[in-house]
């Protein structure tokens, strides 16, 4: 009885021995998947395979020459020489770098599919044999040849180019700003084509409003044979006033003679002479007011002529001015890409970073690791 109680007692222990050593292999198990496996992996490929990848970088910061607000030390700098910063003008030369058509231009030859398919190892370079489109290209051009940094404090962009030699990401930074310089002439000569042309414009239609109010002017002057109406009206108002007053020394010369002399022969001279004046004031007067063709009814329709003529002259010498500013404007760039630091010719390859990346797989193992740990020790307490 006692040894077959001994022998019970004994398989219980064997028993909770063997499941703990079937924890420890299904632990060491899921450590090796999930630690030591991608760290070896890493350690050969890091160690062993990864290509030198050699990055060039430059600086550069687009200015304008018309803006003159600045916030930052670099503005004030830049303020110091005449010119501010553009950073909403820096955009879209981020854009181009970026684009499909700055790729197009630097693949001339099939320079970029050849540079990153024919060198490099078989992980980062660029696969022709998977997919040799051009849009592939593109996606591996933004992803792991160019970036680009732009610090909105400073208004400074960062261009970095990777390449597996040094000579190739200098000569592709270069080319690269190159591109970007031309970019920001063609918006200058763009936008400085627009603004003459627009200028040359208005100046041509001032100048044939111009012209048809001094015809307008000089016909009216021809219909009507009439120069200044108003000048007119004031000679003839002076010629009313001087009849006038002969007149009324006339009528003061007859009333006296008829007091002292009623018979005195001038009475009928003086009476004549008062007549004839009479008839010369209303004529005058006539040609001045009251009449179809008098000069006042003539002065409205020519004032109006030109009013018109002398606005059509102040336009055209205002488009005119608008024009010489314009074109002297054109003359002066209005954007500036300026190096600040020019590509440099890397001597040692920078990337890939194989100690940071092994220790991040190994890392990212660990953690990968402990919550599967976790969630199996949770799903067997669940089952027990």
């Amino acid at each position: 009885m006692e040894t077959a109680s001994s022998n019970s007692a004994a398989l219980p222990a064997s028993g909770k021995k063997k499941g703990l050593v079937e924890r420890v292999k299904g632990v060491n198990r899921l450590f090796a998947l999930s630690v030591l496996a991608p760290t070896i992996i890493a350690v050969a490929y890091f160690g062993l395979i990864a290509s030198d990848v050699y990055v060039s970088e430059s600086r550069f910061v687009v200015r304008s020459a018309q803006r003159q607000s600045q916030a930052s030390v670099v503005g004030a700098l830049l303020q110091g020489t005449g010119f501010s910063r553009a950073q909403d003008d820096t955009y879209p030369v981020i854009d181009y770098i970026q684009s499909r058509d700055a790729l197009k231009e630097l693949n001339e030859n099939n320079y970029i599919a050849n540079t990153y398919g024919n060198h490099g190892d078989f992980l980062s370079h660029f696969s022709r044999s998977l997919d040799g489109s051009f849009e592939a290209l593109w996606k591996y051009y933004g992803k792991h040849i160019v970036s680009v940094d732009f610090d909105s404090a400073s208004a400074i962009t960062t261009l970095q180019v990777r390449s597996y030699t040094a000579n190739d990401a200098s000569k592709i930074n270069e080319t690269l700003l190159e591109m970007s310089e031309r970019l920001v002439n063609r918006m200058n000569d763009r936008a400085s084509a627009d603004t003459v042309q627009f200028a040359q414009h208005q100046v041509d239609v001032a100048a044939a409003k111009a012209k048809d109010a001094a015809a307008a002017l000089a016909i009216y002057r021809d219909s009507y044979t009439v120069f200044d109406p108003e000048k007119q009206s004031a000679l003839q108002l002076q010629q009313v006033t001087a009849l006038q007053t002969q007149m009324f020394s006339a009528q003061t010369e007859l009333i006296q003679l008829q007091s002292i002399a009623p018979q005195n022969p001038q009475i009928p001279v003086l009476k004549t002479s008062i007549a004839t004046l009479e008839k010369q004031i209303e004529a005058a007067t006539s040609g001045v007011t009251g009449g179809r063709n008098s000069l006042s009814n003539k002065a409205a329709a020519y004032a109006r002529i030109q009013l018109d003529s002398q606005f059509a002259d102040k336009q055209l010498a205002s488009a005119m001015a608008a024009l010489e500013s314009a074109q002297a404007e054109a003359q002066r760039k209005q954007l500036y890409l300026e190096r600040l630091v020019q590509p440099n010719t890397p001597d040692v390859a920078i990337e890939p970073k194989r100690i940071k990346s092994i220790f991040e797989v190994f890392a990212l193992g660990m953690i990968v690791w402990g919550v599967l740990s976790l969630l199996l020790a949770g799903v067997r307490e669940h089952h027990d």
